[in-house]
């Protein structure tokens, strides 16, 4: 049986997408963040594991991609992927702790974790989680909040601000939400085989005054250049860092994909409304469309 997991970030009930993104004044980091991933990604895959996919912002992105899985915490937010992506074959809808991913070893081609890492208590956890479920050279695309921006250098050096972002350690500003630092991220990907390719940073202009002043259509086209220079230096709030799986590990068989988040287990019976780990006897609903590995139910 697997331990208990830490803490999750739950969105459930949220309108985050339009409350932050859709009517927040995000329209510069969103556009950003879409030429960033337009350069990580690979021209096409299988099939791709979204990480905090949230309500799908990203998903139309991923556009070489035969497949894509959509995994989040929140049932509320998969709803709304659903409602902005509607129900086909190729989007998968999971709820699930993604310390505990369902899936066998090695399915997954490709995997993305955009604004989701710094939710994580334990991020050198999820990061293994990833790598254990890709297959050897797998893309993985890891966006992480930074801590050796320059304005948190700047707040320090003018005693603003209590924790160095100089220091390696990750730092919890408000209740799981951490900033990361680059040295210490690179770190944890080499420790899980996951080989460093290319990094950009992201989010140059995240200053209040000049998102009143500049349009979010020429503050992304700046952003798009500045973010040429990430494998340098990383000095913004927001760094994307591309990577591929190395080493000899294993690939899912075919037809194989769902395993039991609780003891491990594989494959699942499937039923029309539940999926039922032979082994632990624990049980998962299905509902509209969506798969949910939370907590097994009663």
């Amino acid at each position: 049986m697997t331990q208990n997991s830490p803490p999750v970030c739950d969105y459930e009930g949220s309108d985050y997408q339009k409350s932050f993104w859709d009517e927040g004044g995000r329209a510069y980091e969103d556009k950003a963040e879409e030429i960033a991933l337009k350069r990580l990604l690979p021209e096409n895959g299988k099939l791709l594991l979204e990480i905090g996919a949230g309500a799908g912002r990203n998903t139309p992105r991923y556009k070489g991609y035969d497949r894509i899985v959509l995994l989040d915490y929140s049932r509320t937010q998969l709803q709304q992927a659903q409602e902005r992506l509607g129900k086909s074959d190729r989007y998968i809808y999971i709820a699930a702790d993604a310390y505990k991913l369902p899936f066998v070893d090695g399915l997954f081609d490709g995997a993305t974790m955009i604004r989701t890492l710094h939710h994580m208590k334990d991020a050198p956890l999820a990061i293994r989680q990833v790598r254990r479920i890709l297959q050897p050279s797998a893309k993985f695309i890891l966006e992480y909040a930074n801590k050796l921006n320059l304005k948190a250098i700047l707040r320090y050096v003018l005693g603003k601000q209590e924790w160095s972002p100089f220091t390696p350690e990750q730092v919890e500003f408000v209740d799981l939400n951490f900033d990361f630092h680059p040295k210490t991220i690179r770190k944890w990907l080499k420790e899980n085989n996951l080989k460093l390719a290319r990094q950009l940073t992201v989010s140059h202009f995240r200053i209040a005054i000049i998102k009143r002043v500049f349009p979010a259509s020429f503050l992304a086209k700046m952003d798009g250049l500045a973010q040429l220079t990430g494998d340098w230096w990383q000095l913004t709030p927001s760094v994307f860092t591309l990577s591929e799986a190395v080493g000899e590990t294993p690939i899912a068989a075919d037809g194989a994909f769902f395993q039991c988040p609780q003891c491990n287990h594989a494959p699942l019976i499937e039923e029309p409304e539940m999926l039922i780990c032979a082994n632990c006897n624990a049980k998962y609903t299905i509902r509209n469309g969506i798969y949910d590995f939370r907590e097994p139910i009663a």
